[in-house]
């Protein structure tokens, strides 16, 4: 599974007491012939304010036309998973390398990686 595919899968709650089906953002290294990998959290709810860990994609973002979202999203770096893709229950599309770069700036920061 290719880093940028954007998937629709069961996501566990943080307290693990039940999952809701969403859309993530691969976010692991596409090399790896594992059946893990590592997704990030996408919400269609759109807070008042931000925190420096989340990336707003907008429908008049460039790759929204190829992302499968259908409503402008929040993409949340600090909200990760590692789930088995036989979980997915489908590629909804996926992100250009660009916008890769973009969120793993916020990857960085959820993490406390330095460049």
């Amino acid at each position: 599974m290719k880093r940028g595919t954007i998937v629709l899968t069961k996501f566990p709650f943080t307290d693990l007491g039940a999952t809701k089906r969403r859309p993530a953002v691969v976010v692991s290294k596409t090399e790896s012939k594992k059946n893990d990998v590592i997704v990030a959290f996408i919400t269609s709810a759109i807070p008042v304010s931000f925190s420096t860990t989340d990336y707003l994609f907008d429908t008049a973002h460039k790759d929204f036309e190829h992302s499968g979202l259908k409503k402008k999203s929040v993409f949340k770096l600090d909200k990760l998973a590692t789930l088995n893709k036989h979980i997915f229950t489908g590629e909804l599309g996926e992100l250009s390398t660009n916008t890769m770069k973009e969120l793993n700036k916020k990857l960085r920061i959820a993490l406390d990686l330095e460049e």
